[in-house]
């Protein structure tokens, strides 16, 4: 996280930290393990843009320590380098994260901490990963790097597809709620404006609480403004760069509206089912914490995951029997994540596409039924009898 997050907000971890922290845990050491046979030199790179102290007061691991311990976990169990790079400009912070870096660095993990903005070392961080993967993780308090700066790097100097390069990205929502103040206020601060203007690589946006306002103050719509920002510039930069981009709202209750939305874009249909099912996972671990601390709650606000599996099932089966029919030939999985999982991407976990098949097979439809296959993801299903 960076500079502008005061001394409260590193004593302990919130909700939607719980949630991000948890999902870079689980997705990093599967895109060191998915891309590092793509390395020269068996070196992945990872940029952390905004990483504040790299831990919390209460010994909690931040984004920062959480990379360091993934890097640490590939070095010895796979002999890969994650080559960690670290960014943060407020001093005190750079400091601590310079100490949490030491202790990993001592033990032989390849970690560099720079005192500054991110903007200022991106092009140093591209360099040393010419011919190496690289993911990208920007978390900032604030505004993120414009998108032509994102542009530049992720579609100008790394088109290809091997190496992979990735990114997660904060987007947020707060920001876009302060800022179209601005344009319904007629005293905003043009200033301001210009600054998104660049992080949305145009004027696009302000056109969407134009209309707000030509609403006259319908409740919500505001909000429904906010949301559609951010849908568009994730549309705008998949658009831009040639990848595949998926946005994932991050909120402190479900009872409230994302305060942010974690951008995800890669080129990998591996990383695309990964990710789809390190979002599952992190998602499950938010709804235990949000428990723990509401432990007075008169009920649980946590859905079943069983109950969700159960509803999720009949749909993914139906979308690949759908696929079926219309390709004719037979499908591997991870090449179709999205049109799979449909509307419960990011909701549960891969298992569920497995026993999809399973239910396919059991109604004739296949002759597949995934057996002997360890991964999922990998599992080829076959059109068999299927209906018009």
């Amino acid at each position: 996280m960076s500079s502008g997050t005061g001394g409260q907000y590193w004593a302990d971890k919130e909700l939607p930290s719980v949630f991000k922290h948890e999902l870079l845990r689980r997705y990093l050491p599967q895109f060191g393990g998915m891309t590092g046979t793509q390395s020269h030199d068996s070196r992945v790179v990872y940029l952390d843009g905004y990483a504040g102290e790299g831990r919390y007061k209460n010994g909690q691991p931040a984004s920062g320590e959480i990379a360091l311990r993934v890097a640490s976990h590939l070095r010895a169990r796979a002999g890969l380098t994650l080559e960690c790079f670290f960014s943060e400009a407020q001093a005190k912070s750079y400091d601590r994260l310079q100490d949490v870096i030491g202790q990993y660095q001592a033990s032989g993990v390849r970690a560099h901490a720079h005192r500054g903005e991110v903007d200022s070392v991106l092009d140093q961080v591209v360099e040393r990963a010419v011919r190496e993967p690289l993911f990208l993780f920007l978390d900032p308090c604030g505004l993120v790097l414009p998108q032509d700066r994102l542009v530049e790097v992720l579609a100008r100097k790394r088109p290809q597809k091997r190496p992979a390069t990735e990114l997660l990205m904060n987007f947020s929502m707060m920001a876009v709620w302060r800022l179209g103040g601005h344009v319904r206020s007629p005293k905003g601060n043009e200033k301001s404006l210009q600054r998104f203007d660049d992080v949305c690589g145009g004027t696009w946006w302000r056109e969407y609480f134009a209309d707000a306002v030509a609403s006259h103050g319908r409740d919500g719509a505001a909000e429904d403004a906010i949301e559609a920002v951010a849908a568009e510039y994730a549309r705008r930069l998949a658009r831009r760069t040639g990848m595949v981009v998926q946005s994932v709202p991050v909120s402190h209750s479900p009872r409230k509206r994302a305060v942010y939305r974690l951008v995800f874009a890669t080129r990998s249909p591996y990383g695309l089912w990964v990710f789809g099912d390190a979002v599952a996972r992190a998602r499950a671990t938010w709804w235990e914490e949000l428990e723990e601390r509401e432990e007075d709650a008169l009920f649980s606000l946590a859905p079943d995951p069983k109950e969700v599996e159960a509803r999720a099932l009949p749909e993914i089966a139906d979308n690949l029997e759908k696929l079926l029919l219309r390709t004719r030939r037979p499908v591997k999985l991870v090449d179709h994540t999205l049109e799979i999982f449909g509307s419960y991407y990011g909701q549960v976990t891969e298992p569920v596409a497995r026993q999809a098949v399973r239910l396919l097979h059991q109604q004739g439809k296949t002759p597949s039924n995934g057996v002997g296959v360890k991964r999922t993801r990998e599992i080829t299903v076959a059109p068999g009898v299927l209906s018009a």
